[in-house]
């Protein structure tokens, strides 16, 4: 597929078949998430991929995927497997205290942004971009990160930033919120300063 039809068809699905996609294609689009870039080559960012279909379900609950049921059906816990990416904040500022990344007084930069939130971004859009090439579809939903920590066995350190399920798309109802269209092109996108 053209990377500019992947980009277009790209879409949060919120309906899917249940299960039934081959091990190798869900490892693919793990692969390609793990090649987004990472401060410093920090690479603080990690994936749980869960295609257990009881393990999917638990995921779904605490999601409460009960409260999406009546508009979209039962779509986080149907799908071939569920991309959970993590991200650890200390692993970036260890990074940053070695040699090669303190400043001239052996001190850690001051963060103009926190680059982990922008490279676990790109670990995620990765994954969407890799389930459109795939041919499937990928949603997202914000968890209770404390009970999905504890479900799925991740450490402290570690962030979830939240539930991405991946399959073969059903028909599903679109989002309200695509009344609203797009911001037109030249609002959105400014030439050589912001005026």
């Amino acid at each position: 597929m053209e990377f500019t039809d992947v980009v277009m068809k790209r879409r949060a699905v919120r309906r899917f078949e249940d299960g039934g996609v081959d091990r190798e294609v869900i490892e693919r689009i793990a692969r390609l998430a793990q090649r987004t870039p990472s401060a410093g080559f920090s690479q603080g960012q990690r994936l749980v991929v869960v295609t257990d279909p009881a393990r999917r379900r638990e995921v779904a609950r605490i999601c409460g995927e009960e409260t999406y049921e009546r508009d979209f059906g039962p779509w986080i816990s149907e799908c071939a497997a569920q991309f959970i990416p993590c991200v650890s904040e200390a692993v970036y500022h260890r990074r940053y205290q070695e040699p090669d990344k303190v400043g001239d007084d052996g001190s850690e930069i001051e963060w103009p942004v926190p680059f982990w939130w922008v490279d676990v971004g790109a670990t995620m859009q990765n994954i969407m971009l890799a389930a459109v090439n795939e041919g499937l579809g990928c949603g997202f939903v914000g968890p209770d990160i404390e009970a999905l920590r504890a479900c799925l066995g991740i450490p402290e350190e570690y962030t979830p930033i939240g539930v991405m399920p991946v399959g073969r798309a059903l028909p599903d109802v679109r989002s309200p919120s695509l009344k609203r269209g797009w911001v037109p092109f030249d609002e959105f996108a400014r030439w050589d300063g912001w005026g």
